[in-house]
């Protein structure tokens, strides 16, 4: 025990979220009891957060290469080869703790460390998409809530000169006392130009770079592992705060040092800070790394050791320079203004040695922080009320009388509704290679110097994944692709955000057990490999947890970014036709949460092959310029989709004239079911016959519905012979409610 520490008592490691076998743990691996800052170190770097502890186990099981991979999990970023010499380098994390107790900040130091991370492996950040889970708009907490973390991830990325292009947002008031805010981030890089975080090479000098150490977001990883309660909005120390402007110069100091190839290695110092940094880097090269922290750049007098090495400041990172090459790496930090120090070296020993004022403060061993933390396999089954959510007894739920109101009831539904009033605070064109904006199906980037383009969205029904969350992830996998291949690309590559409720609760287990099997197999079966990911466990407040919520960001390839396609009809004339059988998808669906206030049923049923088909048979008609406009159908089913068509677009909406056939199913399945493998497309009536033998060739069922015409949505139902006309509706009158319902939501007093 060092002299002024305190005692390791059973309190204080209870206080550092460690248990006892865990403790017992750090002693056998010391072969001594460990001091304050070595318990502090081993605290955040085997917490949930960093850890992975309770889904390693799980994770192993998920497909992470092919013949495109260029880096797969265990980096900063996953990274996928799109020809010509590039790649995109892309990940989705997690910032759901911070961003209930401090919204703005809480979200733009998710931005920020989401930007690291691709910038940190060459790339630069050139697309962000956020997903986000809110509690319903009635509560003023909520709204509080959603207005912050919106302000945050613009302020972040609009000063970074980043455009977010898109996302996706739900409500739900199981997210009340849990929102989720999951950012995406894909960059560009050259693929033999992609660099790793590793410290390579003894006696090569560790670089210390960025914004100075301050005590904000110590234990931020600890507290991004542990349940919620009434006391958690008193954590606001835990939160860190961004400053985008530095972040700025870091990104381009952090290119240019790439440029000169300055580096062996290179990390963000992201969760657990400066611990993490060092000792991942360290333990990947088999090396140790000793730091001096008497010349880390500090901005407030008086911090220990401790305060130092769990610091979570933001706007940092940890270079390992080449030998001799300090002197450069200096002098361009401090052109982007950077506060720079070198703070130590590799050494042979694989000791992550810590010294302050000459004495060691800290000895562990470097792979014992990184990778030899617990691995628990916890126990997991069914909810007893499993059966109970997937029991929907439809003979008690009476088939849609006013089909108008009932489309007016979900286009108003702030999870249908236009997200305008969110993406209109996000500077979307900055960098000018945006060609599809926020609003269709997937965000298109175009890749300058090249016929190609990016697209890329995220996916995750997590209504779907409560009532069945192994059909829930597969579902997912698919919606995902499917809003890729509307656009007219082929998916390469996903990266993952995994937000579940507390692991040592064995339903909650369950769920994500089943939801990676999910995954597993969709992946497996369309060949998308997942190269990066992320888990946020502990999404719970005094043990309510949140819904089972794997979101899902995936990335497409379009080989010539001529043939992008959006969702929204184009001319009038043109035909539109429906690729994909209805079934009675009711369960889970956005129309009986509306309108019958049940989140009950099974999820729609899914069929792999029929899927891949459909995929096969979109991407060849747009390859072929066969069609105007492509537009997936999920929530609230064809009803929605066709009005989407005809709103969704910046010109003037455009009306159609549409008849669906009834047959044996329910009129507001035919409507409102949410049956998947299903596209809503127009084309030309010259190319109408070419799309339906197309069609055909793959196996993919296709009917042609009606047409876009006038200005009014006019649905009507066929049945045995009689047609009845449920929807007649002037298409701006549906765009006033989609377009400002979330506006009006957020601005009630």
């Amino acid at each position: 025990m060092q002299a002024g520490m305190p005692l390791i008592t059973k309190d204080l490691i209870a206080q550092h979220n460690l248990t006892g076998e865990e403790y017992q743990k750090i002693i056998d691996i010391l072969g001594r009891e460990p001091n304050l800052t070595e318990l502090g170190m081993f605290s955040v770097m085997w917490s949930e957060h960093c850890s992975y502890k309770s889904s390693r186990v799980h994770l192993k099981k998920l497909p992470t290469t092919g013949p495109r991979v260029v880096q797969g999990p265990g980096e900063n970023a996953g990274a996928v080869d799109i020809g010509d010499g590039l790649c995109v380098v892309f990940k989705m994390e997690s910032h759901n703790h911070p961003s209930f107790i401090e919204p703005y900040q809480g979200a733009a130091t998710g931005v920020g460390g989401i930007l690291r991370d691709i910038f940190t492996m060459g790339a630069r950040p050139i697309a962000l998409l956020d997903s986000l889970r809110f509690g319903e708009l009635h509560s003023p907490k909520n709204r509080h809530l959603m207005k912050g973390v919106v302000a945050g991830i613009a302020g972040y990325g609009n000063c970074m000169g980043v455009p977010t292009v898109g996302g996706e947002i739900v409500f739900n008031d199981i997210y009340s006392l849990n929102p989720l805010v999951n950012v995406f981030c894909l960059g560009l890089a050259h693929t033999d130009r992609i660099f790793r975080g590793t410290a390579a090479g003894v006696g090569n000098p560790v670089i210390y770079f960025g914004s100075k150490t301050g005590r904000d977001g110590i234990h931020g990883a600890t507290m991004a592992s542990d349940s919620f309660d009434d006391q958690s909005e008193q954590k606001r120390p835990t939160v860190q705060v961004g400053d985008p402007f530095t972040e700025k110069l870091l990104l381009e100091a952090c290119l240019e040092l790439m440029e000169r190839d300055l580096l062996v290695g290179i990390q963000d110092m992201g969760a657990a800070g400066l611990t993490s940094s060092s000792c991942e880097m360290a333990s990947r090269a088999g090396n140790g790394i000793e730091l001096d922290l008497t010349v880390v750049p500090r901005r407030e007098p008086g911090m220990t050791p401790y305060e130092i090495m769990l610091s979570e400041s933001q706007e940092r990172m940890l270079m390992v320079a080449k030998a001799g090459k300090e002197e450069e790496c200096i002098e361009i930090c401090r052109k982007w203004d950077l506060d720079v120090a070198v703070v130590g070296k590799v050494t042979a020993d694989g000791i992550l040695r810590v010294l302050d004022q000459g004495k060691v403060v800290a000895e562990v061993p470097a792979k014992a922080l990184a990778d030899d933390g617990p691995r628990y396999e916890r126990p997991y089954q069914p909810p007893a009320y499993q059966d109970m959510l997937t029991n929907l007894n439809y003979d008690a739920i009476p088939d849609v009388k006013d089909g108008n109101a009932a489309l007016l009831t979900l286009l108003q539904s702030p999870t249908i509704a236009s997200k305008r009033w969110v993406y209109e605070q996000y500077d979307h064109m900055v960098r000018t290679n945006t060609t599809v904006r926020p609003g269709s199906d997937a965000a298109v980037v175009r890749i300058k110097g090249t016929k190609k383009a990016v697209a890329m969205t995220v996916d995750c029904n997590s209504r779907y994944c409560l009532l069945n969350p192994y059909e829930g992830a597969r579902l997912a996998v698919a919606e995902a692709a499917r809003n890729l291949v509307c656009s007219g690309a082929a998916p390469i590559g996903l990266t993952d955000c995994l937000n579940f409720g507390n692991p040592e609760r064995p339903d909650i287990m369950w769920q994500f057990a089943m939801a990676i099997e999910g995954m597993k197999d969709a992946c497996e079966h369309f060949r998308i490999p997942i190269v990066s990911g992320n888990v946020s466990f502990y999404n719970e407040t005094n043990g309510l947890s949140i819904y089972p919520t794997p979101m899902l960001g995936m990335v497409g390839l379009i080989e010539d970014a001529e043939r992008t396609m959006t969702q929204w009809f184009k001319q009038d004339g043109d035909v539109v036709i429906v690729l994909g059988s209805t079934r009675e998808d009711l369960g889970g669906s956005e129309y009986i949460k509306v309108v019958h206030a049940r989140e009950q049923g099974s999820p729609p049923y899914l069929s792999l092959d029929a899927e891949q088909a459909l995929h096969g048979c979109v991407l060849s008609l747009i390859h072929d310029g066969l069609l105007q406009s492509a537009h997936d159908c999920s929530e609230g089913g064809v009803a929605v989709a066709l009005a989407e068509s005809c709103m969704s677009g910046s010109e003037r909406a455009l009306g159609a004239m549409v008849t669906l056939t009834k047959g044996r199913l329910r009129k507001d399945a035919v409507l409102f079911g949410e049956s998947q493998s299903r596209v809503v497309i127009s084309a030309k009536p010259i190319h109408r016959q070419a799309i339906l033998d197309r069609a055909s060739q793959f196996g993919v069922p296709g009917e042609v519905v009606g047409a876009v015409s006038g200005d009014r949505l006019i649905v009507s139902v066929a049945d045995e012979g009689r047609l009845e006309r449920v929807i007649d509706q002037p298409v701006e009158s549906l765009r006033d409610q989609w377009a400002f319902s979330l506006e009006r939501s957020l601005n009630q007093a």
